[in-house]
């Protein structure tokens, strides 16, 4: 990606989503504070799930034998803010070092080759950071066009889980079984807290939707006890590729079913409502 600036004005405009070679990838915009200039510097990078809530980020600078800018200014100032495309966070970086680096960084080979050879390339030890969200910026949009931003992080990450499925090997690498895992708890926490928040205050501002509320909660147990199967599924070591791609293609057939229906009823609802 020569033309970062271009790359990051793609990303901000199509909700996280470029074309190119990083098409298929999962991008972050992460922004730090330079290190002797002490103004914003943005960079678009890959980043991988850790399984425990935290995006982790290569510094391979395509295998050079100097660590990247941004790298550098993390370590003088650890804050920095992360866009996902859907949300935008500030977030705590932490250099991982020892034996949780090269667990990273091996599950980053697994998934990606490419960083093998980044690594191979140059004398330097490849740092791999650990970006932790301290604390959301809340959107601007319309709730409507809100939930349509999720849903569609939702839909992307779908999508690449089953590329990922389709290209693994017959083993399951550690990495998708992350990545498959971060997607069932994403899912589960959005549906909670619809159940919670949003759908009580649709529920109290609009009772003529009670036969499309009542719909959504059926499906959103439907889709609750297909994630409960999948995450039960993925701790086996016995699970085959065709056996996690089955269950992963009933799931989003389910959800994206769901998420259809779900904008069909209540997005135009949703941007009405203001305060």
């Amino acid at each position: 990606m020569t033309d970062f600036n271009s790359a990051i004005e793609e990303f901000r405009a199509n909700g996280g989503r470029v074309g190119g070679p990083f098409e298929n990838a999962r991008l972050l915009l992460l922004t730090t504070t330079g290190a002797r200039s002490g103004k914003p510097h943005t960079v678009p990078l890959g980043f991988l799930h850790d399984g425990q809530g935290r995006m982790l980020v290569i510094a391979s600078a395509a295998g050079s034998d100097r660590h990247p800018a941004w790298f550098h200014n993390l370590r003088a100032d650890q804050s920095a803010t992360v866009e996902t495309g859907t949300f935008t966070f500030e977030a705590e970086a932490e250099i991982l070092a020892g034996e949780e680096r090269d667990e990273a960084f091996s599950r980053a080979v697994e998934a990606d080759p490419g960083w093998a050879e980044y690594q191979r390339k140059t004398d330097r030890v490849i740092p791999v950071v650990a970006l932790s969200p301290v604390a959301a910026k809340p959107s601007e949009r319309p709730w409507g066009d809100d939930l349509v931003a999720i849903h569609t992080m939702f839909r992307r990450e779908l999508a690449l889980v089953r590329r990922e499925i389709a290209s693994s090997g017959p083993g399951l690498g550690a990495q998708l079984r992350i990545n498959c895992l971060m997607v069932c708890r994403g899912l589960a926490h959005h549906h909670t807290a619809e159940d919670a928040e949003l759908f009580t205050v649709l529920d109290e501002r609009h009772p003529e939707l009670e036969p499309v509320m009542r719909r959504l909660r059926e499906e959103h147990r439907v889709v609750e006890r297909l994630i409960e199967e999948l995450q039960e599924a993925i701790q086996s070591d016995d699970l085959s590729r065709d056996e996690l791609r089955a269950k992963v293609d009933h799931l989003t057939e389910e959800i994206e079913a769901h998420l259809d229906y779900e904008e069909s009823q209540l997005v135009s609802v949703l941007n009405s409502i203001t305060g």
